[in-house]
């Protein structure tokens, strides 16, 4: 079996980072990650990619084909849908080892994970060639601050989780970015629990907007809360424990190792 982790989210939420930090984890847990740039636009990266996608195609061959005449994110959108058309090239590259754990580093757009199917297909893809694949979705967590951020990043994070049907797992970046006491105030909505949730945008500079809406406002907040459908995994990449519980709850999403032999030992030759 090989098991991947779909990184995405949104631009600024440290997905390199995120990568970087989450294989050397893994090194230091006595086994082996790689990680794979899928980005066509990444400029920059923290880690060595095992496989870089720009190798096959960029955003700024795109955008200055004479012919394409296309944007950076009509670009971007391009070089995926080529990188699908193509994707005999990835194969090859990967070859057929087992036991391959690969972190996925995506583009930031999250369009392409709400709107197009191509990031599907490519999950489908991996899936025939023998992948357990579970989507890890980074939010930076200075943008849930307060109910009403916390509710729409909830939406995002639900967006893409439906969108790409396979095992999701919700990560609050950049928590190590916090005061203690922003800390304790994001924990009140991590259950996520509705009464929080209203009590925070109640007592907030939201009350025009819930004079309107705040029938719909409870109505997603108890979507949220009653049938667990969203929940985050607070990540501070500079603390072992946090990396430890993230990444158990990714591998838990992956089965992963659930395939491998149980070890016994032969109790009755000990006794002899």
């Amino acid at each position: 079996m090989r098991y991947a982790q779909l990184v995405v989210g949104p631009a600024g939420c440290g997905k390199s980072t995120y990568c970087k930090a989450m294989q050397d984890h893994i090194l230091l847990m006595k086994r082996k990650a790689d990680v794979i740039n899928l980005d066509p636009g990444a400029e920059h990266f923290d880690y060595e990619p095992m496989i870089d996608i720009r190798e096959l195609i960029n955003v700024q061959d795109a955008m200055e084909d004479e012919e394409l005449h296309f944007g950076p994110n009509g670009g971007l959108v391009f070089c995926m849908e080529y990188l699908f058309e193509n994707l005999d090239w990835l194969q090859d590259k990967l070859g057929e080892q087992e036991d391959e754990y690969i972190l996925f580093d995506c583009p930031g757009q999250i369009e392409l994970f709400t709107h197009i199917p191509a990031m599907r297909k490519f999950i489908e893809r991996l899936q025939s060639w023998n992948f357990n694949v579970c989507v890890v979705f980074l939010i930076d967590v200075q943008f849930m601050t307060d109910g009403p951020k916390f509710i729409s990043g909830t939406m995002a994070a639900l967006s893409v989780m439906l969108k790409m049907n396979t095992q999701h797992v919700n990560i609050l970046s950049k928590m190590d970015l916090l005061s203690k006491a922003m800390q304790k105030r994001i924990n009140r909505f991590l259950d996520p629990n509705t009464e929080a949730l209203l009590d925070e945008i109640s007592t907030d500079n939201f009350i025009t907007f819930n004079e309107k809406y705040m029938k719909l406002t409870e109505s997603i907040a108890d979507i949220v809360s009653d049938y667990s459908l969203i929940s985050f995994v607070p990540l501070n990449l500079h603390n072992e424990e946090s990396m430890t519980n993230a990444l158990i709850t990714i591998d838990n999403a992956l089965q992963y190792g659930e395939n491998e032999e149980v070890k016994t030992r032969d109790f009755e030759e000990e006794d002899d």
